[in-house]
């Protein structure tokens, strides 16, 4: 089954915004109640803030990142993708669920290898580590 037609233009955004890394259109496709899955804290992270801040920081950590395969069916796609983080070679999925309006509700990173989401986890922390907490209170608060 090919991905659901409302869902179409938000992956083809998704796959813009992150090639540009250009992160200002990235909350119009993200649904206001999505959930962001880390592969370094057991935990989900609620809310299009602060899955917004979580995937921009994200990519600002990764270097040399590229998309190589997507699988797409029904409202769900999975994008399979290389990075660097710092001298640690990565490969890993990002699992993007969508809603009937077509907004993002659910993205899921596992990545490999331990040492890399190691890697990611400190870059994404050194980068934002108040704002996450600060957004990831909020939300909890709500």
């Amino acid at each position: 089954m090919p991905l659901s037609p409302a869902a179409g233009p938000s992956l083809a955004k998704w796959l813009a915004v992150v090639a540009d890394g250009d992160f200002r259109d990235l909350p119009s496709i993200v649904a206001a109640d999505a959930v962001y899955h880390s592969p370094v804290e057991g935990h989900p992270y609620p809310g299009r803030d602060l899955v917004c801040l979580l995937v921009r920081t994200a990519a600002g950590v990764f270097e040399d990142f590229k998309y190589r395969r997507q699988f797409a069916d029904g409202d769900d796609a999975v994008l399979e993708f290389t990075a660097h983080v710092g001298g640690i070679e990565m490969k890993a999925v990002h699992i993007l669920a969508f809603n009937a309006l077509g907004e993002i509700t659910d993205i899921d990173l596992i990545a490999r290898p331990a040492k890399g989401v190691m890697a990611l986890g400190n870059g994404v922390a050194a980068k934002a580590a108040p704002q996450i907490k600060a957004a990831l209170a909020a939300a909890q608060a709500a």
